[in-house]
Parts: structure tokens; C-alpha cells; sequence
């Protein structure tokens, strides 16, 4: 087991782990922490608890300090300096014609970086935009391109089921999400059934998956021949979570299977 403290970023729903050390952090306690893009300004979302360190995902780093006035003062012109380099960048991309759309700048506590997120469908050569911005900023520039799942948990919203969508909600990693997903718990593969507000496959998909992956083990394929009590037939339907099937069976007709 392991000590950590759950901190969160300005406009960034996700919650990351750090070592408290032995500070008197608090929720919403402002702190300064070390990360790999620099130092960083965030809120304690989650106090000092223990959790089992084969869970961390990411090396641990350190909470440096619980914040100060003067940190507090500093983080809010860095937002500020960075809504005016947003602007900056996108008349840049005007001037250059790039095919891009900036999400967001951000610059690191201690400015040692300036990101900028963008959208695009293809790939962009942004070498004389990163130029020019450094040339402008003088501190490192990084231009992230990002997908339609990340821009959906930016902006949020409501998903088929009536209810916020995971990726804002919770969901802190979006991983890949397969069309054999959906075929394996049988659903039809209507995009507008099994596609979120982003366009893509629903993140749901794969919380069920292995469930239904277990279930069907016991089960025989749409199409197998199976021997039954009134005979062999032809398996055309399967109820996997009910672990039943249906069979026709010539000269009998569908019948009902189970395991």
C-alpha cells in the first residue's frame, strides 16, 4: 500500500495521485505539484488515502507545496496570459491557412511550457506555427492533436441513456473500443444504436464486454447444429445473458435450448 492525494487541474476533470509527503492537505486545498511537464496549480479533490501501488498507471511525483497567495496570484495570470496566447495562436493558423481547430492553451505553473490542444481530421505541419510561438512566448510550445472522444469529455453532455456521458463523468482513460464489442453481446450494429455524441463507438461497449465474453463460453453459435431432447437442429437465436438459445428443428420446429 501506498499514500496518496487525489489533485485535479483547472478545467480538467481528471483526477491524478501524488505523494502528500507529510503535508495537512485537505479537499479543495490549492497546491503546487510536480509533473512532467513542469510544476502545476491544482485543487485536492481526493485527501491523503492509502491504495494499492499495482494500481498506479503512472510513477508517483511529489506534492512540492500547499499553495500561497502569491502562487494563487501567479496561477491567475498564467490563465489569463494563456486565453490571450489562444487567441494569438488562432490568428496565426488564419495567417498560415492550417486546417486545425485550437481546443485550449495552457501554460505550466512555473511557464516552462505553453500547450496548445487542437482538432483535425488529418494530420498538420505545424512546424511554423510552433516557431512562431516560441518566437512570441519564449518557453517551450506543444501542440497536442486530440480526438472527437477528447473534445466530448471537454464539452460534456448526455449520452443515449439519458444520463452524462462516462467519459466526463468518470472515465479517466478512453480506451480502444472494438465493432466486435458490439457483436459480441449482439447488439445491431445501427450506428445511431451504438454510436456516442462523438461519433464513435460508445464507451460503454467495453464495460460489459468481458461479462458477455464469459457468458457465451457455455453457449453454441448462431448456426451450430446441436442435439436436443426432440432432436438435432440448427442454433438461430442465443439469449446470452439468460444463457438460452433457440434451435429449429426440421419437422419440429423452434424450440427452446439452454445450458
Amino acid at each position: 500500500m501506498i499514500r496518496v492525494v487525489g489533485v485535479a487541474f483547472e478545467n480538467n476533470k481528471q483526477i491524478y495521485y501524488f505523494d502528500p509527503k507529510s503535508l495537512d492537505l485537505r479537499r479543495n486545498v490549492t497546491v503546487i505539484v510536480e509533473t512532467e511537464r513542469g510544476l502545476q496549480f491544482g485543487k485536492v479533490i481526493l485527501p491523503p488515502f492509502d491504495i494499492d501501488d499495482k494500481t498506479l498507471k503512472y510513477p508517483l511525483k511529489d506534492v512540492i507545496r500547499i499553495s500561497t497567495k502569491k502562487d494563487y496570484l501567479e496561477h491567475k495570470k498564467n490563465l489569463r496570459d494563456a486565453e490571450n496566447a489562444l487567441n494569438k495562436c488562432r490568428q496565426l493558423i488564419s495567417k498560415l491557412e492550417l486546417n486545425m481547430q485550437i481546443m485550449d492553451a495552457n501554460f505550466t505553473f512555473d511557464r516552462s511550457q505553453l500547450l496548445f490542444r487542437f482538432l483535425s481530421e488529418n494530420r498538420v505541419d505545424f512546424r511554423q506555427l510552433a516557431k512562431e510561438l516560441a518566437n512570441i512566448y519564449k518557453t517551450r510550445i506543444e501542440l497536442r492533436q486530440i480526438g472527437v472522444r477528447d473534445k466530448a469529455k471537454e464539452i460534456g453532455g448526455c449520452g443515449l441513456c439519458g444520463r452524462k456521458l462516462c467519459c466526463s463523468r468518470f472515465e479517466s482513460d478512453i480506451a480502444s473500443i472494438s465493432i466486435n464489442m458490439a457483436k459480441n453481446q449482439n447488439l445491431s450494429l445501427n450506428p445511431n444504436k451504438i454510436n456516442g455524441v462523438c461519433g464513435r463507438l460508445l464507451c460503454c461497449l467495453k464495460y460489459e464486454d468481458e461479462t458477455y465474453k464469459e457468458y457465451k463460453k457455455d453457449l453454441p453459435k448462431i448456426g451450430a447444429i446441436v442435439e436436443t431432447e426432440k432432436g438435432k437442429g440448427k442454433v438461430v437465436e442465443i439469449d446470452i445473458l439468460n444463457k438460452k438459445y433457440k434451435v429449429n428443428i426440421p419437422e419440429v420446429g423452434i424450440i427452446d435450448g439452454s445450458n
